[in-house]
């Protein structure tokens, strides 16, 4: 209809009428094109909203993750010190009291991380779609930075653990995870921390298997060299985690959810 009456406009030379029939093709384009640019940016800024949501409730998991595996591994090294000073001759230790320490110093936090977000940001190029320039710098120091890992490998591959592994036999070893292992923590749950392994318990075993049990240990001058390697590792892994990236842990705490 527009085309059509400008045909006649321009036929009978009615310039007025055509330069407002032109005025008012323009402005109906440039209108639809307005309405197009702030929907698509009404959606983009939705889209980035459930990001920021998204990724702040990541955050707060990882803010739980990061103060788990420095609990826990204090736990682990203060059982590693309990052992090794038993082994050194520094205080005594009821074989049974050796065993549980000497066990518990093995163990170590496999950190699952709570990425996802992050993950599908950086795949799909849109993490500027997070606005908040802070938040998406932490994300990318956070998940970026390889000292997690590096916690996580040192323990599975400690020279004590493997030690340990070979030498006090396999039935020990099992009455030990059962009776004196983990606790398991529900995410979030911060005042479980504390004892997750570090607890009272006792060991379902003979007496004559824990006597002989905690002799391999007091006996073989390895347990306690390789226990002082675990104790100054995992006192390094810790001041990575709680001193020299002390920003990013400063930074997670305000993500805390310590509501019960």
């Amino acid at each position: 209809m527009i085309l059509r009456r400008l045909a006649d406009r321009f036929r009978h030379h009615d310039w007025l009428a055509v330069t407002i029939e032109l005025v008012v093709v323009i402005l109906g384009v440039f209108i639809g094109l307005q309405a197009a640019n702030w929907n698509e940016d009404r959606l983009t800024a939705k889209r980035g909203d459930e990001f920021t949501e998204r990724l702040k409730a990541d955050l707060r998991v990882e803010a739980w993750n990061h103060e788990n595996m420095i609990g826990y591994h204090r736990q682990v090294r203060t059982n590693a010190v309990r052992a090794a000073d038993a082994l050194a001759g520094r205080t005594e230790l009821s074989d049974e009291a050796l065993l549980v320490a000497a066990y518990r110093a093995t163990q170590y936090s496999d950190n699952t991380r709570q990425r996802s977000t992050y993950d599908e940001l950086t795949s799909t190029g849109e993490l500027s779609l997070i606005a908040d320039r802070k938040l998406r710098e932490l994300a990318m120091y956070l998940y970026t930075a390889p000292v997690f890992q590096w916690f996580t490998d040192e323990g599975r591959n400690s020279a004590y653990r493997q030690w340990f592994r070979r030498h006090v036999p396999h039935h020990v070893q099992a009455a030990l995870a059962a009776g004196c292992g983990d606790h398991i923590v529900e995410t979030g749950d911060y005042s479980g921390i504390a004892t997750q392994l570090d607890y009272p318990c006792r060991v379902d075993l003979p007496a004559p298997d824990i006597a002989s049990a905690a002799a391999i240990l007091r006996e073989d001058p390895e347990a306690l060299a390789t226990l002082r390697q675990r104790i100054a590792d995992i006192g390094t892994s810790v001041a990575n985690l709680d001193v020299f990236y002390a920003d990013i842990w400063a930074s997670l705490r305000t993500f805390a959810d310590r509501t019960p």
